[in-house]
């Protein structure tokens, strides 16, 4: 009974009764339902397991290959970050285009020297620093035939870090969706965790849940309830139609161009019941929460995208979650790298001076 992660948090403040019921819900991996009197906010931890206040560095080792997609990740951007005051740097990557098709699927060494050279930037400016599996697509549509290779890939990851600095931290997969949802995620992350268990028994892992990480999906998510160094990550755009209006990527977007969000009481309550969803779920299986995503596209208009962000820091924070901004540089971004310059009013929504 005590090693399970939701009697260490509610013993004292439950009673047995419910205790017992919250044991048979997190030990099988099942999100209880919400209990009385437990306050989402309760015992927060203190922005999630050192991970605090980051930036997602997207739109560079996510792409097909570096520059694709404009971006390309330099030296100055993580002394930049640093000196602006976040905490942490996501690193997305799509290790599945530098790995063979055919076992053992081995991954080309310029993608891990190109990564440890990323790492090693983020460290060296005391920035902890994330890496996963992102735009993995095929795992996503056909994730029978992609199996092994998803286990092999983090075979390899995880034993090329397994003596890392241990504020390098592993998430397992991108936004899992698709055909990759629900009961077959849950055996696939519970694999994935145990291959990066051989060679990594102590570093923490991020795992979300289904349908793209939202935090919908999170009573379906079944984790581990005995291992230790586990946090969850949700993604929020939401309303998806102002954060992505005239997304390029996002078909029949363009008349949402012109959408605000203006802040009032119902678009902040908004915010609250997601994250009130969120929190009590975490807080019942303890879990920290580490909001790995959320950002407003740079086709709406600047007040709006400067309230919105404001209000999702502040509630993220309200709730002791970390999080990363997406993102640095590209259509996202905080950063204005054609002017090599911070977009202050971002900025400050996200670092308050």
């Amino acid at each position: 009974m005590g090693g399970t992660r939701a009697a260490r948090r509610l013993l004292a403040s439950v009673g047995l009764l419910m205790l017992v019921a919250l044991l048979a819900a997190c030990a099988v991996g099942r999100a209880p339902e919400a209990a009385d009197g437990v306050d989402p906010q309760e015992e927060a931890p203190d922005l999630g397991a050192g991970l605090g206040r980051g930036l997602n560095l997207g739109n560079a080792l996510e792409a097909p290959r570096e520059g694709e997609w404009v971006m390309v990740l330099q030296a100055s951007y993580f002394a930049r970050i640093r000196e602006a005051g976040f905490d942490s740097v996501r690193i997305p990557i799509r290790w599945n285009a530098y790995a063979e098709t055919e076992p053992p699927y081995q991954l080309a060494p310029a993608i891990l020297e190109r990564v440890d050279w990323a790492i090693a930037e983020a460290l060296s400016h005391d920035l902890a620093v994330v890496i996963n599996i992102h735009h993995y697509d095929a795992l996503m549509e056909r994730p029978e035939d992609h199996h092994a290779r998803f286990l092999a890939l983090w075979r390899q990851i995880a034993e090329h870090y397994r003596d890392h600095d241990p504020r390098l931290y592993f998430e397992l997969l991108n936004e899992p969706r698709d055909r990759l949802d629900g009961a077959l995620w849950n055996q696939y992350l519970a694999d994935a965790l145990a291959v990066v268990r051989e060679s990594n028994p102590d570093r923490w892992v991020i795992v979300g849940p289904g349908n793209w990480n939202h935090i919908s999906a999170l009573r379906a998510l079944r984790l581990p309830d005995d291992d230790p160094r586990l946090i969850v990550t949700v993604h929020y755009y939401e309303p998806f139609r102002f954060t992505h209006q005239g997304a390029e990527w996002v078909q029949g977007s363009d008349p949402w161009v012109g959408t605000p969000w203006r802040g009032t009481d119902a678009e902040v309550r908004a915010i609250q019941r997601d994250f009130d969803t969120a929190a009590r779920w975490a807080a019942e299986c303890d879990l920290p929460v580490y909001l790995g995503e959320f950002g407003a596209y740079s086709r709406a208009d600047m007040e709006s995208r400067v309230r919105w962000t404001e209000t999702v820091v502040r509630e993220a924070e309200a709730r002791g979650w970390s999080w990363a901004y997406w993102e640095f540089g590209a259509g996202f971004g905080v950063y204005d790298r054609a002017r090599d310059a911070w977009r202050e009013e971002l900025l400050r929504a996200l670092l308050p001076e």
